[in-house]
């Protein structure tokens, strides 16, 4: 059954955009997908939750997290088969795993725990606070935006995940996070 948090091989460059809510990930993802010519992978617990909300008005609930990560592996998984250079994924399942213990007691569930760590990306983008808080239906939290940063960057340290911190405007972010991408690349061919 856990198998469903599994990444499949891929041939391909795998980057994340990694940190909290409302620094930029999404617009960066895009970017760097057009730049690239290449996927982004969206996230896919935008949609989940924001179906959850207009339905229902609830917001995320531990019992919803598992569902998130299965649809954002399957999600993954797909893309990474229709690019040979480079995926672009605005999250990943160790974002999933920060904000479980984040907001549910330091409770993870276990096979998302094994997943979230044992997936492996080539470099993460961890986002900085730096850019204006923007607030919707599903962003809750802005006065924890340094705590959940702090978050994000521990779990990166962690576990051992090669990461850049991006912050600045978008042009600047966006060159930056170019600039290592195209080393990766370099260094594949």
């Amino acid at each position: 059954m856990e198998e469903k948090y599994k990444q499949q091989p891929a041939n391909c460059i795998k980057v994340v955009l990694f940190g909290p809510e409302s620094t930029g990930k999404t617009t960066l993802s895009r970017q760097l997908a057009r730049y690239y010519s290449s996927v982004w992978v969206p996230e896919y617990a935008r949609d989940y939750l924001q179906k959850k909300w207009n339905d229902h008005r609830k917001t995320c609930e531990i019992e919803d997290l598992l569902p998130i990560a299965e649809g954002q592996i399957k999600l993954e998984n797909e893309l990474a088969q229709k690019t040979d250079t480079v995926l672009i994924c605005d999250t990943d399942l160790l974002e999933t795993k920060v904000y479980s213990e984040a907001f549910y007691s330091q409770s993870c569930d276990p096979d998302l725990e094994k997943y979230a760590v044992q997936n492996s990306y080539n470099l993460y983008f961890l986002t900085y606070i730096d850019t204006p808080w923007e607030a919707d239906d599903l962003r809750d939290r802005p006065e924890e935006r340094e705590t959940m940063f702090n978050a994000f960057h521990e779990a990166l340290e962690k576990y051992n995940k090669p990461y850049v911190i991006l912050k600045g405007d978008i042009k600047t972010r966006l060159e930056t996070a170019i600039k290592h991408i195209d080393k990766l690349l370099n260094s594949k061919v």
